[in-house]
């Protein structure tokens, strides 16, 4: 049985059938990096997009529509106002940490990219540290917060900056967990694996019973939270800190910080997806092996749960700082702890079995 993935049929083909070696692998590993930050572009441009329409509907209005049709290049014409804008920033910022802090978080995300399965040959890396690869790359972003807020020598920028760090650092416990908890249900950590073990055995939310539906609760709020987006974007609180971490980004620097939020959230969603929903596999087992639909499912799965995200942003107040600490510490991570043990409960029993419907 092959179980070459796409890609490496790719890096093959460069470097044994065309008979190039590792300039072949080379050429190969060249044409992957472009695919992926080609649709890590458009994913951003498109997301940005996207959240201006659920803003739209739930505010009923009618959202961008005038560049292009139904308002579909109007985040292409942003880009390009962005590139073309000039780039300032303060004379006393620090020159070599201020513009080095926007790549930590793009890179980061990027990186992380690489890890999801698309369908069952399209993915980079398939490594059998999955989740534990993407929750230590993920957090290298918050590196570049940190940097930016304190490099930029303004106030409201460090405020914004130190606000990240302590609100990051808090809810990555309770990520952490809330995949810890599924690592019990599946027994591992590469992503393909727990994939393959919703093929057989059904999505591990059914699996799971109450504690999977409980891990996903938690794991939805703390990982809104990691995204910093509403109802928890004190970092950015325009009403208190202008526009917090990134106040003194102009320009593409700007771009970097604001694109890497949406491509985050994307991650948030792909994880949640793959650990909880089956990753690319169909809500029906006829359309499992048709090849073309499985990135297509994979994508609609990952589309609702970015959806759910928007709506939590455009439905509930943002939060003070005090509480936002509270959610974690007081109610979150004691949930969190006692989960794990009910879900080693139920794997120890045997009753991990789908529910019957």
């Amino acid at each position: 049985m092959d179980n070459k993935t796409y890609i490496d049929k790719l890096i093959t083909l460069f470097s044994d059938d065309l008979g190039w070696g590792l300039w072949g692998d080379a050429a190969g590993w060249t044409i992957v990096a472009i695919l992926y930050l080609a649709f890590f572009a458009v994913a951003g441009l498109y997301l940005v997009l996207m959240e201006r329409k659920v803003a739209a509907w739930i505010q009923l209005r009618i959202g961008p529509n005038r560049v292009g049709p139904w308002g579909l290049f109007q985040t292409i014409g942003d880009a390009i106002k962005l590139v073309s804008k000039e780039l300032t920033g303060t004379v006393k910022a620090d020159k070599f940490l201020y513009n080095l802090a926007p790549y930590f978080p793009i890179v980061a995300a990027l990186i992380s990219l690489s890890v999801f399965a698309f369908s069952k040959g399209i993915h980079a890396f398939d490594i059998n540290i999955g989740l534990f690869f993407l929750t230590a790359v993920s957090s290298v972003g918050v590196i570049g917060i940190l940097l930016g807020g304190w490099a930029s020598n303004n106030k409201f920028a460090l405020i914004g900056a130190m606000r990240s760090g302590v609100q990051i650092i808090s809810y990555e416990l309770s990520v952490g967990l809330s995949l810890l908890t599924m690592v019990l249900l599946t027994g591992s950590l590469q992503l393909s694996e727990i994939i393959e073990v919703q093929r057989t055995g059904g999505w591990l939310i059914y699996q799971g019973h109450i504690p999977a539906i409980i891990t996903f609760m938690i794991y939805m709020i703390a990982g809104t939270a990691e995204t910093n987006r509403a109802p928890f974007d004190l970092i950015e609180a325009e009403s208190e800190l202008g526009a917090g971490y990134h106040t003194e980004y102009s320009g593409m620097k700007f771009a970097y910080f604001f694109l890497a939020e949406f491509i985050n959230m994307f991650i948030i969603a792909a994880i949640a997806v793959t650990v909880f929903f089956g990753g690319w596999l169909a809500p029906f087992d006829l359309f499992d092996n048709i090849w073309f639909l499985q990135p297509v499912w994979f994508i609609l799965k990952v589309g609702m749960i970015i959806v759910l995200m928007m709506f939590f942003r455009w439905t509930y107040p943002r939060l003070r700082i005090d509480q936002v600490l509270t959610l974690e510490w007081k109610y979150l991570l004691p949930l969190s702890l006692m989960n794990i043990v009910l879900m080693a409960i139920v794997v120890w029993a045997g009753f991990t079995l789908p529910w019957p419907f």
